[in-house]
């Protein structure tokens, strides 16, 4: 059976990371009065409240914040389990949660990762991430 995914909204805030991981970059947002990376999508910076914000493609380089296990999960994600949920420090200072893929076992607090790409349907691709070796 197809697994079907629900949809994140696909509004005008978000649509360049979007747009971005259907070509395989990884897009985060930069304040240009501050300076800090901002992610997830907004039009006001969350450090300095400016509204200068611009879009720039991350490195999809990181390390492993926390993480979680998901044993239990509702449809449709149910017949993924177990699978990974963690918080990703990106090397441009912007922290983003996402799933890790490839082995749980290899996963720990402070791994480097790397984003992939995953390829849900015409309109979606999903940024995640995977250990570095």
């Amino acid at each position: 059976m197809e697994q079907i995914y629900p949809k994140p909204p696909l509004d005008e805030e978000s649509a360049p990371f979007w747009e971005g991981a259907k070509e395989h970059k990884l897009m985060i947002q930069e304040c240009n009065d501050c300076d800090n990376a901002i992610f997830y999508p907004r039009t006001i910076c969350p450090h300095c409240f400016s509204d200068h914000v611009t879009w720039t493609e991350a490195s999809g380089k990181g390390h492993i914040h926390s993480y979680t296990v998901v044993h239990k999960a509702r449809p449709p994600f149910k017949q993924d389990t177990p699978f990974v949920v963690a918080i990703i420090d990106l090397e441009e200072g912007a922290r983003m949660l996402s799933r890790i893929v490839g082995d749980r076992e290899d996963v720990s607090i402070g791994k480097p990762v790397s984003v992939v790409y995953k390829k849900v349907d015409e309109d979606l691709t999903l940024p995640c991430f995977q250990v570095e070796e």
